[in-house]
């Protein structure tokens, strides 16, 4: 999913891309997962790495891991970068309908839940006009299997909030959000910026829930200058 993110930074940066644990290539289907179970792991892989600290740039869930790494692992970021996510936990009529959506997936499985969720991460125009890049993810999330779906969606409805860290945070920290994501509206980009002292929002215009991958020249030109702005300061 970072791979028009990857040619494009590869030659100036170290770049780093980790399946989340259970999902992609990294598989596990024992472990009860959780967001912190996430955050711990992501922090053993750079461990292996003899990582000590990291920009990280996280996209949806993605951004509930690493928010939720910095809470308990601060020490260990040094520029934060949030795509199409939220830092608040879920009413209960979103974890409700999660529920559901589980009881679902194991009565008739996970055909018709995972079309309707490709269907809602994507611009109504990507969704006409994008069909190579929407057969795309939903080949990945299609590799995914049923029981690591399921414990996803209850890692998501067990996760907690993170809003409360935001005010903690002191380095450059850049939020990206597609204008018209339906998954994770504007106005949650909108208060996080409004929360982390200096940080900065841009909007992926005819985006949705994906904008890295729907937009990725105008996504990566973001992602450059605020990359640049950061080696100008250090220098």
């Amino acid at each position: 999913m970072w791979k028009g993110q990857l040619g494009s930074l590869k030659s100036s940066y170290r770049i780093i891309n980790c399946d989340v644990r259970g999902f992609g290539k990294s598989t596990d289907e024992e472990s009860s997962i959780s967001i912190d179970l996430f955050s711990e792991y992501l922090i053993a892989f750079m461990d292996k790495l003899n990582n000590k600290n990291a920009i990280a740039c996280r996209l949806t869930m993605g951004g509930f891991l690493a928010l939720n790494a910095l809470k308990i692992f601060p020490e260990r970021f040094e520029t934060l970068i949030l795509c199409d996510t939220q830092c608040i936990a879920d009413t209960t009529v979103i974890k409700e309908n999660r529920y559901k959506a589980i009881e679902q997936i194991n009565r008739v499985g996970v055909t018709e839940f995972n079309e309707k969720f490709i269907n809602s991460d994507f611009h109504t125009n990507s969704l006409t006009n994008k069909t190579e890049l929407v057969e795309t993810l939903s080949s990945i999330v299609f590799t995914n299997s049923k029981e690591m779906i399921t414990a996803g969606l209850t890692a998501l409805n067990e996760r907690s909030e993170t809003c409360s860290i935001l005010s903690a945070i002191r380095f450059p920290t850049l939020i990206n959000c597609g204008s018209e994501d339906a998954v994770t509206s504007l106005d949650r980009s909108e208060f996080m910026i409004e929360h982390i002292e200096g940080s900065s929002l841009k909007i992926i215009d005819d985006a949705g829930h994906v904008s890295n991958l729907e937009q990725p020249e105008e996504f990566n030109k973001y992602l450059r200058n605020f990359l640049n702005s950061l080696d100008s300061v250090s220098n």
